[in-house]
């Protein structure tokens, strides 16, 4: 087995790292989130996702999408569009128990 000790000053400089790789990852998150309006538009959609009318059509049909009628026209709340990918996106059903730790 591997052992390794670090004394306090190599701590602090391995835990600032980690920090500040995590406040890259999250500034860019919030970069692309901030991009786009906080709701958007069947047109808007179609756009962030790269899709056509028939695939918008059915996603914002199903029961489980993130989608607002209160507006007259459907809008999607970005920031649950981007939840709703990552729960529906199937890499981390097959390679992460993130899910199973989460509940």
């Amino acid at each position: 087995m591997l052992k390794l000790d670090f004394d306090d000053a190599a701590m602090d400089i391995i835990a600032a790292k980690i920090a500040e790789k995590a406040f890259e990852k999250l500034k860019e998150k919030m970069d692309t989130a901030n991009q786009w309006p906080p709701l958007l538009t069947r047109d808007q959609l179609k756009d962030f996702l790269g899709i056509k009318d028939t695939k918008a059509s059915e996603l914002l049909n199903r029961a489980d999408f993130p989608v607002i009628r209160e507006f007259g026209r459907p809008k999607v709340p970005t920031h649950m569009l981007m939840k709703w990918i990552e729960e529906h996106t199937e890499w981390m059903d097959c390679n992460s128990n993130f899910f199973d730790r989460a509940i």
